[in-house]
């Protein structure tokens, strides 16, 4: 089966949301593979090994998708209820800025983790839980 017509039959039989659902539990899934390395590493050299290691893919998948949602909601026709877009919107900031800043070693691995798990059980059906 060609790219295109896996592409058609994935639109043919998934929601929109049920896309977004799926893409971005993928990312965290990985962020999830390959975050606690990071997170627990106390030495630089061993943060750089676990960037290496996978995890600087990861985040870009992340930072991609988020950048993607940004576009999105950024759009006039875009249907979401203005809050939630002003909130989203947000937080695609926030995820980019913590982003970099994981890449500098400044930051944790797992609040984007967080973050992302939160919107999966939102696209879901599941109201948003606070964060622990």
């Amino acid at each position: 089966m060609s790219i295109t017509a896996y592409k058609r039959t994935i639109a043919q039989t998934e929601s929109p949301r049920q896309i977004e659902r799926r893409v971005l539990s993928q990312v965290t899934a990985e962020l999830e593979h390959y975050g606690p390395a990071f997170d627990t590493a106390e030495q630089k050299s061993d943060k750089l090994t676990a960037l290496a290691g996978g995890l600087r893919d990861a985040l870009w998948k992340n930072q991609r998708l988020w950048l993607a949602l940004q576009t999105d909601l950024s759009q006039p026709g875009n249907q979401l209820p203005a809050d939630l877009r002003a909130g989203l919107l947000s937080l695609s900031v926030w995820v980019n800025r913590h982003t970099q800043a994981v890449m500098k070693g400044q930051n944790r691995v797992r609040p984007l983790v967080d973050i992302n798990r939160s919107i999966i059980r939102a696209l879901e059906g599941n109201p948003l839980q606070v964060m622990e």
